[in-house]
């Protein structure tokens, strides 16, 4: 067994294909068989670029005001059930909060239970687990499913009939490290990250056989003293540098490359780790807050591009990555692209390496542009926090211009559907020691209303012309990822439970259903035997709005815990 923890620059790269274009010699056969059928969803981003978008019509914005309900689940988990359910063949699959406390196999047409696995998840782990118990949905190939769980392991179960196959320690959970998002599976491997950036611990991607669960490679996401990237850091503050890679990854089979985003340095207070200003130098803190392409075969880095060198405000790099095809200036471009937490949305060329555009697609004051031939932000010197210089103001708050709610792509309409914030916060720092299993913060944030009087908002964004097409404004933040489809539509709900059918090249809101708990997953559809369903995992979160003070408290106070599924289709 080889190991890598390849850390390494080679300039900026992005790389994007929607699964049309991926050839099965360099991805996993069984998952692109299953993603290439229109009536599934097989990915928990539906295709290996996270794309979102389904080709399925039935259902369409014509006829999506006759939606009704085909059937509900209940999870038996409430609290942060936020999974996508994967639909293969006749069977969709759907995981619950709390490690998660449930897998179930249902019949998707009908709601009925094939079987359900509940794996032994310790009491304690809500502790470790920033922020909160939840569970974004497994992941399929080779007839097997994969899921992550808040106790830092891996499992693989027989997707026929939930017997587990293996389980395997990915990290130790104790040092504030869950897991909660579902793997990536390319060929032979079963590729998963793991949370704890504030915790202080040091991020890494590790890839695992998909046969028997033995570690195949790891690659550390933060250097160690004399590795390539350390001398970025203070000292050995990398160890505890965060950097963490707990969101999902994307794949591009054409280059071969994975694509994931890492999450913010350890501690919050930049004094530590480098200059305590806007002054960092070559103390940039690699590779948090950043983009990596990484060689699924070995782990080596690629290349990286990092959005926030030396982040000072929790802008956490983890936002999916979305690849797709776009004509720009007359010619088709196979791009990347990112909503930032930071607030800017990235688009660059794969093949050339060149940044296209980093725009503000919310209202951000930190910086006053990102400028792609620097590759950095042109901070505003007021709004970065440190030793003796409290911030007052800075928008995003550090949940940023956007969270882990997904958004979608429509190649028809050309337009990204982005679930944003408006929220905005005060900074502080403080002095802060590590110890494990803790908060590893050094600082103070309270939050503030964003301006416009509203606080969230879903934005229809033209990654070409860099221009906001129509937005939905919500009167609170962190609200429901977005599925689109080859039907005019966008589907997505909020966190009064409000879920809704949308044109999507005009934003006209079609059909609501209120479902009884907030939103915060996204949404997916799938056809068995010529009939086309929606489905939709509801449970608001609950940890989160401990961080926003009053607004967090309106969060709460919106709508009950849930959960459960809710399925719709035209009756």
């Amino acid at each position: 067994m080889k190991l890598r923890s390849g850390i390494f620059f080679a300039g900026v790269s992005l790389v994007a294909m929607v699964l049309a274009g991926i050839g099965a010699s360099k991805a996993n056969d069984s998952v692109v068989k299953a993603a290439s059928d229109p009536n599934g969803w097989a990915i928990a981003g539906h295709d290996y670029g996270n794309t979102r978008f389904s080709p399925l019509k039935q259902i369409n914005s014509e006829n999506a005001g006759k939606l009704q309900l085909v059937y509900s689940l209940s999870l038996a988990s409430l609290r942060s059930n936020e999974s996508s359910p994967v639909v293969i063949g006749k069977n969709l699959y759907v995981s619950t909060s709390w490690g998660p406390k449930y897998v179930y196999a249902i019949d998707a047409a009908t709601g009925a239970r094939k079987w359900t696995w509940q794996p032994d998840i310790p009491d304690d782990v809500l502790q470790y687990a920033c922020c909160d118990v939840n569970n974004r949905g497994v992941s399929y190939a080779d007839g097997k499913i994969f899921v992550g769980r808040l106790d830092g392991k891996l499992t693989a179960l027989d997707a026929e009939t939930g017997k587990e196959l293996w389980t395997s320690t990915v990290v130790d959970y104790k040092q504030g490290s869950v897991i909660t998002s579902p793997p990536l599976v390319v060929r032979d491997k079963v590729i998963t990250g793991f949370g704890g950036g504030e915790y202080g611990v040091r991020g890494a991607l590790q890839a695992f056989s998909l046969k028997d669960g033995k570690l195949l490679w790891q690659t550390y996401t933060v250097p160690a003293p004399g590795e390539p990237g350390s001398e970025t850091w203070k000292g050995d503050t990398g160890l505890h540098g965060g950097g963490a890679a707990w969101l999902v990854g994307s794949y591009d089979a054409k280059s071969d490359t994975v694509y994931w985003g890492t999450s913010n340095p350890g501690p919050w207070n930049t004094a530590v780790r480098s200059t305590g200003d806007g002054n960092f130098g070559k103390l940039t803190n690699l590779y948090t807050a950043s983009t990596l392409a990484i060689d699924p075969n070995t782990g080596k880095i690629k290349w990286h591009i990092q959005g926030t060198p030396a982040d000072a405000w929790d802008y956490d790099g983890v936002n999916e990555l979305l690849l797709a095809d776009l004509k720009i200036k007359g010619t088709e471009t196979p791009v990347l692209m990112k909503a930032d937490r930071n607030g800017f949305f990235f688009v660059a060329n794969r093949e050339t390496g060149k940044m296209i555009s980093a725009e503000k697609y919310v209202f951000a004051n930190w910086a006053k542009k990102w400028d792609i031939n620097t590759m950095r932000a042109e901070e505003d010197p007021d709004k970065r926090p440190g030793p003796g210089h409290p911030a007052k103001d800075i928008c995003p708050n550090l949940i940023g211009g956007k969270n882990w709610q997904p958004m979608s792509f429509n190649p028809q309409t050309g337009l990204v559907y982005i679930p944003s914030n408006n929220v905005c916060m005060d900074w502080s720092v403080s002095d802060v020691n590590y110890k494990r299993g803790v908060f590893y913060l050094g600082a103070e944030f309270p939050t503030k209303p964003g301006p416009g009087g509203f606080l969230g908002e879903l934005v229809a964004w033209d990654p070409i012309a860099n221009k906001k097409v129509w937005s939905i404004k919500e009167d609170l933040p962190f609200n429901g990822g977005t599925l689109t489809t080859g039907g005019n539509l966008v589907f997505s709900g909020n966190l009064h439970g409000d879920f809704r059918a949308i044109d999507a090249k005009n934003g006209k809101v079609l059909w609501s259903k209120n479902l009884g708990s907030g939103i915060g997953a996204g949404p997916v559809t799938y056809s068995v035997d010529g009939k086309q369903y929606v489905a939709i995992v509801v449970g608001r979160t609950a940890a989160l709005p401990a961080f926003l003070g009053d607004i967090g408290k309106k969060m709460v106070a919106a709508a009950p815990e849930g959960g459960s599924l809710f399925v719709f289709a035209l009756q």
